[in-house]
């Protein structure tokens, strides 16, 4: 197994992409410790994973709040001995809007989620990673490579992730940690649903070279490869997983 004897943090583990990684990576061998704001989401992955076998926890986690992270960590040592992996990917989106008129609380809330979620990760994790090496991975957007319009807090937010996962990997790398981050693109999860209810689904559906939606496994695939070994050579990396939406159709 690709993960075994690994433990791994995954935030916004209770449904879409976090929920696929925590299945994965629990298959894979490896000890998943759960975060999640909403307790309910994050108790039902962890009871999906335990009723295939594997072995999980969950934690109820606001990632804005540093005492909340810093005790996730915590307990995650205290749970399962040690910390290997770490999934930054909780996340949070706005109403579409132009620039001037997204409200400041929207714009704050968003970056506070996406943003300042992954500095609390890297911030309480990297210490108690310097002992051991391991993989951290920060869940970006194709909206924080090229901005989209509509979604400037969100797409200022993940391009900032992407920036810091350049920073981290280049200061914690001779501790041997990897610190990578992901771009989905478009991806049938509940962050998608606005759009699934218009008129947009459709045009979208069919806007990248492979002309369909990506799904959360697809994404959790991306995930097992850059949390496991067999990227042992790879930091600082921002992966696209986009169905080819950076290049057209």
């Amino acid at each position: 197994m690709r993960l075994e004897n690994k433990t791994a943090i995954i935030t916004g583990g209770g449904g879409g992409i976090g929920r696929a990684a925590a299945l994965k990576f629990s298959i894979e061998g490896a000890k998943v410790m759960v975060a999640d704001y909403n307790e309910s989401a994050g108790i039902e992955t962890v009871n999906i994973i335990k009723a295939k076998g594997g072995n999980a926890s969950f934690l109820l986690t606001d990632v804005t709040k540093p005492s909340d992270v810093e005790s996730l960590v915590a307990k995650t040592v205290n749970t399962f001995g040690r910390l290997d992996i770490l999934l930054n990917n909780a996340g949070i989106a706005h109403p579409e809007n132009k620039l001037v008129n997204v409200e400041e609380n929207e714009w704050r809330q968003v970056v506070d989620v996406c943003l300042n979620g992954v500095y609390h990760g890297l911030k309480y994790a990297i210490p108690v990673m310097t002992e051991t090496g391991g993989s951290i991975i920060n869940t970006a957007s194709v909206a924080g490579i090229k901005g989209q319009k509509l979604l400037s807090a969100y797409s200022a937010a993940k391009s900032g992730v992407v920036s810091v996962t350049q920073t981290a990997a280049a200061e914690y790398g001779k501790y041997n940690i990897r610190v990578n981050a992901i771009a989905p693109g478009i991806i049938d999860t509940s962050m998608a649903g606005e759009w699934k209810r218009s008129h947009k689904w459709e045009a979208l559906s069919t806007a990248n070279a492979l002309r369909r939606i990506g799904t959360p496994d697809e994404v959790a695939n991306a995930l097992l490869f850059l949390a496991s070994d067999e990227s042992s050579f790879i930091t600082g990396i921002t992966l696209v997983v986009d169905g080819g939406t950076l290049i057209g159709r």
